[in-house]
């Protein structure tokens, strides 16, 4: 299978995760008007799955290091099987939720209380179990990325503020979605052997444990999303003959938003190896701020707010900083 050889390259994929982890909600926004989360969210589930097969049979199948996907699969232990698939349970609570939260409290409230708190859980949850590069500098960048997410809520806040209301359902909804979110990544690390080079009985592959994830993220779903389609937190509920009445189109986008998280997870995990669980997912959440740069350079979310240019330059200088202090920490 694929393994990468050097830090600077687990660097690099951590780098593109972020991109992806920031990015794949832009598909939603491509969707049509009528098309409801909750039906375009089975989509993305079917793209998640969709990628981790493709990953599998390709780059974890390919070449004389570790161990191919079938031959992997077939030898897994099952309480590794079950730690990778309780990651992908907790993984789609926690974004179920935190899109939830989203709808009743705005992005202002539930999306940096929700991933701002996942990154502080992910990082010290990850870094205990695995102590890989200097805690100092980690810890450094991590409160400096948190800074640039509080100065993004400021932002957030001004734009929303004539129509957005504090709702102290949404936020503590953001904060189950967050601590749930800080804690799934460890799940699917504990599963796979440390060193990818050299497998271990029992353990899972890379490759196997993001797939064993995407299946839990997959039967889940029968149960939070057609919970959330029944009683929905906004707007009317949505049978599953919506779902047959979408069009190719949005179907399409559903599944490349799916594709694009999970791109964003496999690298995570294959850096994990060099960089260390700690760092691959600290830089990982740093998405928060990527998702913000889409909104502002592209979406025009703050054309035409004043008072928010000052905000929006510090985040992203405290974001660029933070990232360099956690680089520097291996």
């Amino acid at each position: 299978m694929f393994i990468i050889e050097t830090y600077s390259t687990a660097v690099f994929f951590c780098i593109i995760t972020m991109f992806c982890w920031g990015s794949w909600a832009n598909t939603q926004k491509l969707a049509a008007g009528n098309w409801r989360f909750e039906l375009f969210y089975w989509d993305y589930v079917f793209g998640i799955l969709i990628c981790s097969l493709f990953f599998s049979f390709t780059l974890g199948s390919m070449g004389s290091g570790g161990r191919s996907f079938i031959a992997d699969l077939q030898q897994a232990d099952s309480a590794n099987i079950l730690s990778a698939l309780i990651g992908g349970i907790l993984f789609n609570a926690a974004n179920i939720l935190l899109v939830s939260a989203i709808a009743i409290a705005g992005m202002s409230v539930a999306f940096p209380v929700g991933i701002g708190l996942a990154l502080i859980i992910g990082v010290i949850v990850n870094y205990l179990s695995a102590p890989v590069g200097n805690a100092t500098l980690i810890f450094a960048g991590v409160v400096l990325v948190m800074v640039a997410m509080i100065l993004n809520a400021n932002a957030y806040r001004k734009l929303l503020s004539a129509t957005s209301k504090f709702s102290t359902k949404g936020l503590w909804l953001a904060v189950i979605a967050g601590a749930l979110m800080g804690l799934f990544y460890k799940f699917v690390a504990t599963a796979i052997f440390p060193d990818f080079a050299m497998p271990e009985p029992g353990k899972l592959s890379p490759y196997t444990a993001v797939f064993i994830f995407s299946l839990g993220i997959l039967l889940s779903n029968f149960l939070f999303n057609s919970l959330l389609m029944r009683y929905p937190v906004s707007g009317e509920k949505v049978s599953y003959s919506d779902y047959f009445k979408g069009s190719s189109r949005n179907h399409l986008i559903g599944i490349l938003g799916g594709i694009i998280w999970c791109l964003g997870m496999s690298f995570s995990i294959l850096a994990s190896d060099k960089a260390g669980p700690a760092i691959s997912y600290g830089l990982g959440q740093g998405a928060t701020v990527v998702a913000a740069c889409w909104g502002i350079f592209v979406w025009k979310e703050f054309k035409n707010v004043k008072g928010v240019q000052v905000f929006l330059n510090s985040m992203l200088v405290c974001y660029l900083v933070g990232l360099i202090l956690i680089i520097a920490s291996r």
